[in-house]
C-alpha cells in the first residue's frame, strides 16, 4: 500500500528561508477532518511570523487562511457545518483559523473568544512537534482538529474570489459587526490599501457609507482596488513628497470637517496619530492594522480630547466572523471584482510569493496546490 503523504511550506528558523517538506498524510481524528487544501492565503501578519515578531514555537507548517476540498471525514464528525448545512467528503469549505478555550476568563466570562488566552492557531502555534505536523494551510492536506469552525462555501464561488479577503473579511466583520458598525450614510476614511483595508472599505460600502475614501499606497494598490469597484476616492499618501498635503486631501474629500468614522488597517504605527485627524469632531476612529508590535508612536492626545472622538481597537476574529464572511460572498463577489485582486502562485514558488507580498508587487498572493 502507497504511503499517503502531504506537502507544506515549513518555518524553520525565524529569519531564514522557508521549506518546502513532506509529512506521512494521517488519518482523520475524531470529530475531525482532512482537507485536501487547494489555497492558501500569504497574510502581512506571516511576514512578521518569519521575522520573529511574534512569540511563536517553531518549527511549524506556516498558513492560517485557507480553502479546500475535504478529503476525509473522522468517527464522530459534525454532520453539518457552523451554519447548520450537511457536510460530505468533497464539499468545499474554509475554516477558522483558530479554536478558543472557551474556559479562560475571555471566553467563559467577558464573552471575547478573540482574547482567548489559550487560543490554538493553525500557521501560527501549532509546532511540528505538537503533531499532526499538517496544521496550516500552506500546504496540499491540512488536518483539522475537531472544534474547528468549518463552513461550506457557496456553490459556484470563484476560491480566488474567496481567498482574496480570507482573514482580512473575518477580521473586518468582527471589526465592523461588534466593536463600531458603519452606520447608514457615513462618511468613511480607511487607512491602508491591503487585504484588510480594502475589506473595509467594501463592507463599508455595502453597509451603506455614503462615501469611502481610501488613503494608501503603493500606486498599483489603489488602482487595482479602483477596477475592482472599491472606494470612491482613492489617495496615494505611500508614494506623495509631502504626506501632509494627502492629509489636507482626505479631509477635503470628507467635506472639509473630517469622516464619521475613520478606519485605520494600514499596520504602520505613524498612521495612527495620522488617523485621530481625519475624523470630524464627535466621530469614531476604529484601530484594527496594528496585529504585531511595530513599534511606538507619537499622538497628540489633544486631537482626541477636542475632536471628542470614540477610538476603538478590534483584534483579530472567531469563527462566527468567519460564517458572516463566507455568508456575504456572493454580494461582495456580485459587487466588486474581488479575483483580480489575487496573484496564485504555486506550492513551490513560495519564496517568489513572499517577497512580491514584503515588496507590495502583489495586492494578496494565495499559493496553490
Amino acid at each position: 500500500m502507497t504511503q499517503r503523504t502531504g506537502r507544506a511550506v515549513v518555518l524553520e528558523e525565524f529569519g531564514t528561508s522557508l521549506r518546502l517538506r513532506e509529512f506521512p498524510l494521517p488519518a482523520a481524528p475524531d470529530g475531525g477532518m482532512v482537507v485536501a487544501c487547494g489555497y492558501g492565503g500569504i497574510c502581512g501578519t506571516d511576514l512578521h511570523l518569519q521575522q520573529g515578531h511574534l512569540d511563536i514555537p517553531v518549527p511549524l507548517v506556516l498558513g492560517h487562511e485557507g480553502l479546500g476540498v475535504i478529503r476525509e471525514l473522522g468517527a464522530g464528525a459534525l454532520p453539518a457545518d457552523a451554519a447548520g448545512t450537511p457536510l460530505a467528503v468533497g464539499d468545499t469549505v474554509m475554516w477558522a483559523s483558530s479554536i478558543a478555550c472557551g474556559v479562560c476568563p475571555p471566553c467563559r466570562l467577558h464573552r471575547e473568544p478573540t482574547l482567548c488566552e489559550r487560543r490554538r492557531t493553525y500557521g501560527v502555534n501549532r509546532a511540528l512537534t505538537d503533531g499532526p505536523e499538517l496544521s496550516g494551510a500552506w500546504a496540499d492536506h491540512i488536518v483539522l482538529q475537531p472544534g474547528t469552525t468549518v463552513i461550506k462555501v457557496p456553490d459556484g464561488t470563484d476560491p480566488l474570489a474567496a481567498m482574496s479577503l480570507a482573514c482580512a473579511g473575518p477580521t473586518v466583520a468582527h471589526a465592523l459587526y461588534e466593536r463600531r458598525p458603519v452606520r447608514l450614510g457615513e462618511t468613511v476614511v480607511v487607512q491602508g490599501s491591503g487585504p484588510v483595508g480594502l475589506a473595509a472599505a467594501a463592507f463599508a460600502q455595502l453597509a451603506g457609507a455614503a462615501e469611502v475614501v481610501v488613503v494608501g499606497g503603493p500606486a498599483g494598490r489603489l488602482e487595482r482596488a479602483a477596477a475592482a469597484g472599491i472606494g470612491d476616492v482613492h489617495l496615494n499618501i505611500a508614494d506623495a513628497a509631502d504626506p501632509a498635503e494627502i492629509l489636507r486631501e482626505v479631509r477635503a474629500a470628507t467635506g472639509g470637517d473630517g469622516a464619521d468614522l475613520v478606519i485605520e488597517c494600514a499596520g504602520v504605527p505613524a498612521a495612527v496619530g495620522q488617523g485621530l485627524t481625519l475624523a470630524r469632531r464627535g466621530g469614531s476612529y476604529l484601530i484594527i492594522g496594528q496585529y504585531t508590535d511595530a513599534g511606538d508612536t507619537l499622538i497628540n492626545p489633544h486631537q482626541i480630547v477636542h475632536r471628542q472622538l470614540d477610538v476603538v481597537g478590534s483584534w483579530a476574529f472567531t469563527g462566527a466572523h468567519l460564517v458572516e464572511y463566507v455568508r456575504l460572498l456572493p454580494a461582495l463577489t456580485g459587487r466588486f471584482d474581488l479575483a483580480s485582486l489575487v496573484t496564485p502562485f504555486p506550492l513551490e514558488r513560495h519564496a517568489d510569493a513572499l517577497a512580491a507580498v514584503a515588496d507590495g508587487s502583489v495586492l494578496k498572493a494565495v499559493l496553490t496546490s
